[in-house]
Formats: C-alpha cells, structure tokens, sequence
C-alpha cells in the first residue's frame, strides 16, 4: 500500500509506521499519544529518552531508527521509528493503564503481518471486514479494494523501474494527483478537512475511480515508454495525470458534476446519524 495507508489504528488513534528489512517500524511519538494522552507526545519522549539515558537503561530503549513520515502538516518529516521488540521495552518505562492491552495490540497486528505474507487475501478479507465495521458501503469497499490493487500495481512497476520508494514515490503520487484533480494529496486532503487521515479513505466512488484510473494510466505509460529512473517516471505520471485529467474535465462538462468533493466520511457518518435521529423523533410514540 501507498505510505499514507500504512497508518493503524489503536482505540481510535492514529499509528504512523513503515515496513522496512522485513519487520514494522512505529513512530514513538504516536505510541506515546496513545499511551499518555499527552498533549505533546514529542516533548515527552525526549523527555523520557533523557531520563532513560541518565538512569544508564539499555540503550536499545532509545535506540530508535529516523524515518521520514508524514506529519500533521503534510510535510514529510525524520520521525523516530522503532521495531517491535523496542516499542515493547519503551512501553514498560511509560506508567499507562493503556500499557497492557496496547502490548496484546501490538502483538496481534504482527501476528497478522505475518499471516498476510503468507496468504495475502487475508489482508483483503481484514480490510472488507475493517471498512464495514465502519460503515462503509459495499459499493464503496468494492472500489475502495480495487484501487489498493491498481496503487500496489503501480508500485511494483515503480520499484522495478529503480524508483525509490519513500520519498520518489510520494512525488510521483503528488504528480499524478495534480495533473488529474489540479491538486497534490496534501492540497486534496485541506479541501476535505483532513490531516492525518488516510485521503482515500475520504474519496466518493468517482473520486476513487479518477484516482485508479490515473495510477492505471501512469503505469501503462511508464511500460510503454520503458520509462528507467525517478526521472523518466516522473514524466510518465504527469503525462499519465494529464490524460486522466481531460478525461475528468469530459466528465465534469457533461455530467455537469465537480469530481473533487468537499465531503469526507466522518461527515458522511456525522450526517447519516443526525437523519437518523430525526427519522427517530418524527416517529409516533
């Protein structure tokens, strides 16, 4: 999955992390959110670093790996990043009644990493069962599903290609998303309202669409003009994006109907329990 997919989800809060040498890599800071409720996790996990490191404790506790995430502001920052087995050692040094079932958490999403390896439809079947236990639409999953299958074809074409992932790839993405929709992620993701949600978990079917059909495009291009590097990829995404974004503006003109939408499913959901309520009271008792 794309890099802004790779983020879970612990009793309603965000887990930023990333899959390198084989093993997942959390970003400390949201551990500590979670754990603390701390209203600034950063400061606390110095903090915490300091005290662990001046009381002479294993330095595999603060040794952490710097990897750039993406950050509230959509900006890509060095974040520090820890494995499994340290975020295991860091959650004992932090007092949190949360401490114990995040360990049974975090346990269980590794064991489930693995399961996916093996078979991934598992993944699959966990992200239907994940988006409707949400409330998402079958329609909508269907979609949803079909567009993780078209980003994953995209990127394995990239890493073949020798584009880097990380970095290259969220530029590549940035281009492909301007030349269709006029806007980057970061751009998309202000008109909706969101910052650290995951973009297309917030896209209408014809938003999700526009967006397979971009990354279907950018991929088709870069094998036909055996596009090699970060370079030549980069001119196949905008010229993929630009065929996507005139078939969008066919689409706006004759339907008469903007593609980019405002709506986000927090609203959609915000919405749908306020009708409900009224449906209920209106009901004769």
């Amino acid at each position: 999955m794309e890099e802004q997919d790779k983020l879970i989800v612990f009793q309603e809060k965000g887990i930023r992390r990333l899959w390198h040498n084989d093993e997942w890599w959390y970003a400390v800071v949201d551990v500590i959110e979670v754990l603390t409720e701390s209203p600034n996790p950063a400061v606390y996990w110095r903090v915490l670093k300091k005290r662990l490191l001046d009381e002479g404790a294993d330095q595999t506790v603060t040794k952490c790996n710097g990897f750039k995430l993406k950050a509230i502001d959509g900006k890509m920052r060095l974040t520090d990043c820890a494995n499994t087995e340290i975020i295991f050692r860091i959650i004992q040094s932090v007092p949190s009644p949360k401490a114990e079932p995040f360990k049974q958490w975090l346990a269980q999403v590794g064991y489930e990493r693995v399961q996916e390896i093996e078979n991934p439809e598992l993944a699959a079947q966990r992200a239907r069962s994940y988006y409707k236990d949400l409330g998402y639409s079958e329609a909508w999953i269907e979609t949803r599903l079909k567009s993780v299958e078209i980003r994953d074809q995209l990127t394995d074409e990239w890493k073949n290609r020798g584009v880097k992932e990380g970095l290259e790839y969220a530029i590549l993405t940035a281009e492909i998303s301007r030349a269709t929709f006029g806007l980057t992620p970061t751009e998309y993701k202000e008109v909706k309202g969101l910052q650290r949600e995951n973009l297309r978990d917030h896209m209408t079917d014809i938003e999700l669409i526009f967006t397979m059909l971009g990354e279907a495009t950018t991929r088709n291009k870069a094998i036909d003009k055996d596009a090699k590097g970060f370079e030549q990829n980069k001119e196949a995404a905008i010229e993929g994006g630009r065929a996507t974004g005139k078939a969008r503006t066919a689409y706006e003109q004759e339907s008469g109907q903007k593609v980019v939408s405002p709506s986000n499913f927090k609203g959609q959901i915000t919405e749908a329990k306020k009708q409900k309520s009224i449906e209920a009271k209106q009901k004769p008792k």
